[in-house]
């Protein structure tokens, strides 16, 4: 049985970028995309590329001038952003383990990961590995989430959720808010031989149509929707629909719109 934890399987994929997309991801992705150092046969590696909501503005980003291999341990999740980005230009795509990547070293101008470093059962192995793939001077550029608290709709969600599972509440939420101490993810990279380690923190606001679409993809979108299955799917809609009316009464319906806390960080391999 796969793991309820890292399972973005089945109709999860399309979900997640159909709804979750817009409500925490787009702000955040453009944000990434415009720190890329783009110039003349730049190579770009992204790793935890997932349905290829980053992918798609580095693209645009690099309008032709370089080189990008997005990639993902996670198969469907690729073939979702494969099917979703055809026929882009210099696009490579791979499945790929972050901690274990297949490239050379020295292989990479930047590399680049979004939301993806606190889903790696081995967090120093996936930095080191970005490391040892990056030319002298190439630049990791990594994005984390803040606290469960400074993002109050994943933190209501999976609040609201417990309430359904009183003895045994779906842990999947405390897992991609579980990286939100710049120091901790500094040593990381520090000690992975990186220097000029910078990080900042980023608010943005979240959109959604409606309450509704959010609750679908914050259920839905995510592996959450498998633990939740496996263990009480008949309650499914009345979750939903739970979370609906939570999230809307907090902020808002037709549209929903909701503050969002990550961090950037950048580092830089010595040259």
């Amino acid at each position: 049985m796969a793991d309820p934890d890292t399972a973005f399987v089945g109709s999860i994929p399309e979900n997640y970028d159909r709804y979750l997309g817009p409500l925490l991801f787009h702000d955040y992705a453009d944000a990434m995309a415009a720190r890329l150092d783009v110039r003349p046969g730049v190579r770009v590696l992204e790793t935890a590329c997932g349905t290829g909501i980053v992918t798609e503005r580095l693209v645009a980003r690099l309008a032709g001038h370089g080189t990008l291999v997005a990639s993902d341990l996670n198969e469907p999740m690729l073939a979702y952003a494969g099917a979703k980005l055809r026929g882009a230009r210099r696009l490579e795509w791979q499945v790929a383990d972050a901690t274990k990547l297949p490239f050379d070293d020295r292989s990479f101008d930047t590399v680049v990961c979004q939301f993806g470093l606190m889903f790696f059962p081995d967090k120093a192995a996936g930095v080191r590995e970005a490391f040892r793939v990056l030319e002298p001077g190439g630049r990791f550029l990594v994005s984390v989430w803040d606290r469960l608290e400074d993002n109050p709709v994943p933190r209501i969600t999976h609040e609201t959720i417990a309430t359904f599972f009183p003895s045994d509440p779906p842990q999947f939420y405390t897992i991609p808010f579980s990286l939100h101490d710049p120091a901790v993810v500094s040593r990381l990279l520090e000690g992975a031989g990186f220097v000029d380690v910078r990080w900042e923190r980023l608010h943005k606001t979240g959109t959604s149509p409606s309450a509704a679409d959010a609750a679908t993809g914050l259920i839905e979108g995510n592996p959450v929707y498998v633990a939740i299955m496996q263990r009480r799917a008949a309650a499914l809609a009345d979750i939903e629909a739970t979370v609906a009316r939570n999230v809307a009464a907090a902020f808002g319906d037709h549209p929903l719109r909701c503050p969002l806390r990550a961090i950037f960080f950048s580092a830089q391999r010595p040259r």
